[in-house]
């Protein structure tokens, strides 16, 4: 099979209507999990007919207080609409600034995450919140930071992180088991 940005094209005569549609985003996700959210993602991997298409779609699920971390997508702009409940959203600039852009959004507000920027959310109020993204890239990636930072295979140096961050070894150490 032919691949284009690493998925499979398929020959046009064996296109079905399933290639075309993704089943399921009408369900609330599992919230049961330390951040208190859940993402459903809709990308080329649960749609096939997305590759080369350039957009795609998460919901979201927050608990109460729920958080998406500080993340990033290296290959797509965001836009994020609020369909239930209050959420605290924020992006920070690039280097040498890094201004924190944010403000608290309610049902039916948009915010914009422009590409390769770290963002956040977070539901501010004391029911479930619910969000829709949209993207536009078909597979848009997503680097949270924690994890590339602190969770990286082999781990990055405590000497280098200690740095970073201004903080003792130990400390390093105690964030990378964690992961």
């Amino acid at each position: 099979a032919v691949k284009l940005n690493g998925f499979a094209c398929k020959n046009p005569a064996w296109v079905q209507a399933n290639d075309f549609s993704f089943s399921g985003l009408h369900n609330p996700g599992n919230t049961g999990n330390p951040f208190g959210s859940a993402i459903t993602p809709v990308t080329v991997a649960q749609i096939p007919a997305l590759n080369t298409l350039g957009i795609s779609l998460v919901r979201i699920d927050y608990a109460p207080w729920g958080v998406v971390v500080p993340h990033y997508h290296p290959r797509a702009t965001e836009i994020i609409t609020v369909i239930e409940g209050s959420l605290e959203v924020g992006f920070v600039t690039s280097n040498p600034d890094n201004r924190l852009i944010s403000k608290t959004l309610q049902k039916g507000d948009v915010f914009v995450f422009p590409v390769g920027l770290v963002h956040f959310q977070r539901n501010v109020g004391h029911m479930n919140a619910v969000t829709i993204s949209g993207l536009n890239s078909q597979n848009p990636g997503v680097i949270t930071i924690g994890n590339a930072v602190f969770g990286s295979k082999p781990d990055i140096s405590t000497d280098i992180l200690a740095k970073a961050f201004q903080v003792d070894k130990n400390i390093v150490q105690q964030i990378q088991g964690k992961f």
